[in-house]
């Protein structure tokens, strides 16, 4: 994994517990949103102001390879902190069940947030609810993953 430094775990006690136990079983267990058996991934990022490390379990919105994370918040007035923290620094850790990559996160706008908005709906139905229930546009961004490193080549 590529972020490495202090980790800082969420004030939200389902959020740590969450993430304590998808870490701690290797992502065999709390794969799961609590309430409702959708699948979910944990990302890993760094935080905008304080630099330390903080983790967040996400809905899991996948195709080909690349992820969603929608901002909503519940839909609340504002973005939630994580927001920022991918905006100062797109580089995040992805781990999906046992599956664990690096990957760079991208904001989307137009069409390519249109077309993952729908995925996300699709993988999570309230997220149109909370569409609904804010004045904000509901922030999605990509995560892709990012190209293995390899020896470099140089050209004569």
């Amino acid at each position: 994994m590529s972020l490495e430094g202090e980790y800082d775990p969420s004030p939200a006690r389902w959020i740590r517990e969450q993430v304590e136990l998808y870490e701690s079983s290797g992502g065999t267990q709390g794969t799961t949103l609590w309430d409702t058996g959708l699948p979910v991934v944990i990302v890993t990022m760094r935080g905008a102001k304080s630099g330390r490390i903080r983790k967040v379990p996400l809905m899991r919105v996948e195709h080909e390879g690349r992820y969603a994370a929608v901002a909503s918040k519940g839909g609340f007035p504002r973005h939630p902190v994580w927001y920022r923290n991918l905006q100062a620094n797109p580089r995040v850790d992805l781990q999906d069940g046992p599956d664990r990559q690096t990957m760079t996160a991208r904001e989307l706008t137009a069409d390519e947030r249109t077309q993952w908005w729908r995925r996300a709906v699709a993988a999570y139905p309230p997220y149109a609810e909370y569409q609904e229930k804010t004045d904000r546009v509901i922030p999605v961004f990509v995560l892709e993953p990012e190209p293995p490193a390899g020896p470099r080549s140089v050209t004569p």
